[in-house]
């Protein structure tokens, strides 16, 4: 049996960290300060949410969508750079996708956010 090859290729370009900061800086500061120097990551959050929507999506879980960004960055990377998405940042890219689409409220669930 020969499987086909998965079609699904997003353009990744090299992650960005900026500099280390110390603990006194609140979560929502670190997303904006990563976001700015990596606003191709937002893109492409976007790009797959709108994807599992046009195939039939009623919910997208932003984990998931995580774990998809990880798989393609190192298949473009093939493994050379290490992949550092902080989880912690995964309500701030809901909320950032739901800024720029309203209308996706009912795909994703939202929480009160506990730390600033």
């Amino acid at each position: 049996m020969t499987m086909e090859p998965l079609q699904l290729e997003l353009p990744i370009t090299p992650l960005r960290h900026p500099d280390p900061v110390g603990s006194e800086v609140s979560i929502q500061e670190r997303f904006e300060a990563f976001h700015e120097l990596n606003p191709w990551i937002c893109d492409q959050l976007e790009a797959l949410t709108a994807d599992c929507i046009h195939h039939g999506s009623k919910r997208v879980g932003i984990g998931m969508l995580f774990e998809v960004l990880r798989w393609q960055y190192g298949r473009a990377t093939a493994g050379q750079e290490p992949w550092r998405l902080n989880n912690d940042f995964r309500s701030r890219y809901v909320r950032l996708l739901l800024e720029r689409h309203p209308e996706w409220v009912t795909v994703f669930e939202t929480r009160r956010l506990h730390r600033p």
